[in-house]
């Protein structure tokens, strides 16, 4: 038995982390047992644990997932913690070491912020020498550069990350990071080096005026303060003040949309003197958000020689950071990089960047150089490279992956090329979008954390990784936004220049975050962080609903609807054809009934009932506004239908109408997608939950326009802003608002966990302690495998058919958690479990009506068994006449029967398109003998339904 995957607050070994109440948690791996009968935690300040702090004693109930122990702890410490865990076996495991440690907590600095004496448009560095006095114990800096910076001792980079400070709401508050510097100095004399850039501060961003900066501040800044502790226990600080000097950087320009310009030559031989700056300490907390980090890197594919003559770079993948590359170009030699995502008629191309330049200019100094940017990241796939010296060679590059520091947790893979690169782009898509803020796309002049994508991709990105860390940060930010604005929620966060918001679906990004966030992670934590925050968004909800007359209906404002659909009114708008209003007021429902489980969870049980309540009285005013008596939906659109039964808006009365409803809608569609940024996240699973998985199939797996499938067989290696992002002729739809990069429609992801896997946490036991296993196979995929490592340990569900049809199953489940397995199209008596047959198997199994529920603790089990109804599919001439029409084979047999039929056009010919052989034989003009009917289904049955 070991004990692994040791975090506290979500966190591996957190330094200078704002960590006020720790939480640790913990997984149990390596063991036949199934249960934690005990547990004991103890944390001390040293790593042989000589110096206990805190010892909780022997333990039946301990929380692997958020233990949380009553201790105050002291500023610039480390703490050390180790968790012991005894199981029904009699087996005891005690975990290796983990730490964490505490940053300046309430100590009052004795830095200074400074800023140098130059143009504020000149880059600086920040520098001072001191001495060190003897042998030391440890070292730590405590600093904050405004816009961004980066740490250097004695010329060597202190940590492994980049862009700090990051992003956040900087009006309202300021981080500052801690360095473990102890490494980097030396007895003697020393140097500390700080690089400043504009960043996101004070460097162009934002949308009003495209050339304007200082969003925040008009100045370069530092608070620093060096804390070197000897083996004598003694300290010296070596702060921030007047004696430190300036010099110009070599980076002479950049920011964030636009690149950076950097010269090698430049040789820094005046200094400036440094003044005070009046930023003041009130703002300065530690940090929340996670380093940003190289997580990976990537060797170009090829070099391209483009028709207009252009040297282009591929690097094979969209991605995010920047190309480092090795140079010993003579002195004097200037090299231009310029990044794009995708070539136009073989040509470089970024008229889709808009008014970003997204370049970076170096002018070498003959010496052998290892160069990246210091202060901007990219996006992109091709890099095109101007004054290279000599030829290009691949190896003298790299491709800089860079996001935050998230660890990876779930995997999917299956039998379909097109699908897996599907997955692929959507993971691709959470870590290009992930850097610090949940961006909406991260290339070109934009990159702002538009509450509305973040808030569609959450539950996808939550089995993807684990965000605890991150969505608690983005969340803090959103609330120090929210509560100078009576409560409603900005479209963007941080703010920026972008003062609007209060837009449903968007502003829901309070409630709908931090809800699956818990629900994945089973730490209440970050409900309590942002239950403030959460009440105050349906509050201002309810406050725009009372103004205009109290009908709980939310009719007022403006929405963005469900942008991006295919279904409005205008082909030229973003704007989606479903009611606005009826959306607006599907979520006001949707975010009380999140706020009164919130309550619930927290104890807040009179809020609990009076959000439920008024989630209750909403639903009723949905239904008396937007369903007629019989429960027909007014709004007929797949998005509506799809929020309306995910959210539960249907009343029970009337739910096997809707579920026909959206069935008939999509195949009025042609069985394609129409649905925008809201109905995509809930369509496939709506349907997968209510009786159309076969529909789901479908949609997930057409690859004409719009599809998912469409943009991978174009080329995508990204999710698209659009579902036509590119032109079937390879050109880009549009320059306005078109990136390639963003992610919102990959949150397709969380129903392939969840309904093709059938990996599903459960609400009244979160973090998976137990979990619901209920994968829906479809035999147009032949296997799927899925892994998913939460916080209670590693889920695995795989599922594959054979060559007869049967139906092979496999799922584990981790140590101290249970499971619902229900398996579809199953018969308790012909169902085989690990190799015995299941009646005997000595379970809690349930025969449901088509499906057998089992209730398993920890441990491995295979099932295998015949389906009850045969998964494999094949035409016939009751199949719909368009699905006919798309099968080159079938098409073929149908120009024997009817050459008119055959010729038809599937995209076009509307309700007929719909209807089966056997139903159109019954018309004059298409007249076909029952006979002819019969011999054609021979031929048709030996074709498989795709």
């Amino acid at each position: 038995m070991n004990i692994t995957h040791m975090k506290t607050n979500h966190i591996i070994n957190p330094l200078g982390f704002g960590v006020t109440k720790p939480t640790f948690s913990y997984t149990v791996t390596d063991t036949t047992a199934t249960k934690q009968i005990a547990a004991q935690v103890e944390i001390a300040l040293d790593e042989s644990f000589a110096e206990l702090v805190f010892d909780s004693g022997i333990t039946e109930d301990m929380d692997s997932l958020a233990y949380s122990p009553d201790l105050e702890l002291a500023a610039r410490t480390r703490y050390f913690w180790r968790v012991r865990v005894w199981n029904e076996l009699g087996e005891k495991a005690t975990s290796e070491a983990a730490w964490f440690e505490t940053a300046k907590q309430d100590e009052p600095w004795t830095a200074k912020w400074i800023t140098p004496e130059m143009e504020p448009t000149i880059h600086p560095v920040l520098q001072k020498t001191f001495e060190v006095k003897g042998p030391i114990a440890k070292a730590r800096a405590y600093i904050c550069g405004l816009g961004v910076y980066e740490l250097e001792l004695n010329g060597v980079k202190a940590g492994d990350e980049y862009l700090a400070p990051h992003y956040n709401a900087y009006h309202k508050w300021l981080q500052y990071q801690t360095y473990d510097i102890t490494d980097l100095l030396q007895e003697g004399a020393n140097a500390i080096d700080v690089r400043l850039g504009n960043g996101w501060y004070k460097g162009r961003f934002g949308f009003e005026g495209d050339t304007t900066a200082n969003l925040y501040g008009d100045h370069f800044a530092l608070l620093s303060e060096l804390v070197i502790t000897y083996t004598d226990g003694t300290e010296d600080v070596v702060p921030s003040d007047l004696s430190w000097h300036a010099i110009r950087s070599n980076v002479l320009d950049g920011n964030i949309y636009d690149g950076e310009i950097y010269d090698a030559t430049l040789e820094a031989n005046e200094t400036f003197p440094v003044r005070e700056s009046d930023l003041g300490y009130e703002r300065l907390q530690a940090r929340k958000s996670l380093p940003v980090v190289i997580k990976e890197t990537l060797k170009p594919i090829e070099i391209l020689t483009t028709p207009a003559g252009e040297t282009v770079i591929d690097m094979g993948q969209n991605m995010v950071g920047w190309l480092q590359f090795r140079t010993t170009a003579p002195s004097g030699t200037v090299i231009h990089l310029q990044y794009g995502e995708v070539l136009q008629e073989g040509n470089f191309y970024r008229e889709n960047l808009r008014s970003a330049k997204a370049e970076y200019i170096y002018t070498a100094n003959g010496e052998e150089a290892i160069v990246r940017p210091y202060f901007t990241f990219y996006g992109f796939r091709y890099v095109k490279v101007e004054g290279w010296a000599g030829e290009l060679d691949l190896n003298d590059f790299t491709g800089c992956v860079v996001y935050s520091d998230m660890e990876r947790t779930g995997y999917l893979e299956t039998s379909h090329a097109g699908v897996n690169r599907l997955f692929e782009n959507a993971l691709w898509g959470q870590k290009g979008n992930f850097l610090d803020t949940p961006t909406d796309c991260p290339q070109r002049d934009e990159r702002m954390g538009w509450t509305g994508d973040a808030q569609v991709f959450s539950g996808t990105a939550n089995y993807n990784m684990d965000t605890y860390a991150f969505f608690n940060k983005y969340g803090y930010d959103l609330w120090m936004e929210q509560e100078d604005r009576d409560g409603m929620v900005p479209m963007v966060i941080p703010v920026g220049r972008v003062q609007g918001g209060g837009s449903s679906a968007w502003g829901d990004a309070a409630t709908i975050i931090p809800w699956n966030t818990y629900l994945h992670s089973g730490d209440q934590s970050i409900l309590e962080q942002q239950f403030d925050s959460m009440k105050a968004w349906v509050d201002y909800i309810k406050h725009s609903d009372d103004e205009s007359g109290g009908t709980r209906l939310w009719t007022v404002g403006f929405h963005f609807g469900d942008w991006l659909a295919l279904d409005g009114d205008d082909p030229n708008s973003p704007m989606g054809g479903t009611d606005n209003y009826f959306i607006a007021s599907a979520y006001y429902a949707y975010s009380s009934d999140i706020v009164a489980k919130a309550a619930k969870v927290l104890g807040h049980h009179d809020l609990a009932a009076s959000y439920g309540q008024l989630a209750q009285e909403v639903r009723a005013a949905i239904l008396k506004e937007y369903f007629t008596a019989n429960g027909r939906l007014a709004v007929d659109t797949q998005t509506a239908y799809a929020v309306a039964l995910y959210m539960d808006l249907v009343p029970e009365q009337h739910k096997a109408r809707t579920t026909e409803a959206i069935r008939l809608r999509v195949r009025k569609d042609q069985n394609h997608l129409r649905t925008g940024f809201v109905g995509t996240p809930y369509l496939n699973r709506v349907l997968s939950a209510h009786g159309s998985n076969d529909i789901a199939y479908t949609l997930l797996l057409n690859d004409d326009y719009p599809s998912w499938l469409y943009a991978v067989n174009m080329g995508a290696t990204t999710i698209w802003e659009r579902w036509n992002s590119i032109l079937p002729d390879g050109t880009i739809s549009e320059n306005g608002m078109n990136s390639l990069n963003h992610y919102a429609y990959g949150a397709v992801v969380e129903w392939m966990y969840r309904h093709m896997a059938g990996i599903n946490p459960v609400e009244d036991r979160p973090g998976f302690r137990h979990a619901l296993l209920a994968p829906m196979p479809d035999f147009r995929i032949q296997w799927t495998k899925a892994r998913i490592d939460t916080t209670a340990g590693t889920y695995r569900s795989e599922w594959k058919f054979d060559e007869a049809g049967r139906l092979y199953l496999s799922f584990s489940v981790p140590f101290n958690a249970t499971a619902t397995i229900k398996l579809p199209r199953a018969v308790v008596d012909q169902v085989m479990m690990n190799g015995i047959t299941l009646s005997n198997a000595g379970l809690t199994v349930v025969q449901g009506e088509d499906e057998v529920v089992i209730e398993v603790v920890s441990g491995t089990y295979d099932f295998i068994y015949v389906p009850s109804v045969p998964y494999k599919q094949t035409l016939s001439t009751r199949t719909p006449l368009n699905v006919l029409l798309r099968n080159e084979h079938s098409r073929s047999m149908l120009h024997e029967l009817s050459p008119v039929l055959a010729s038809l056009d599937p995209g076009t010919i509307g309700p007929m398109g719909e209807a089966s052989l056997r139903e159109l034989s019954t018309y004059p003009s298409f007249s076909t003998p029952e006979e002819q009917l019969d011999q054609l289904d021979l031929k048709l049955e030996t074709i498989q339904l795709v």
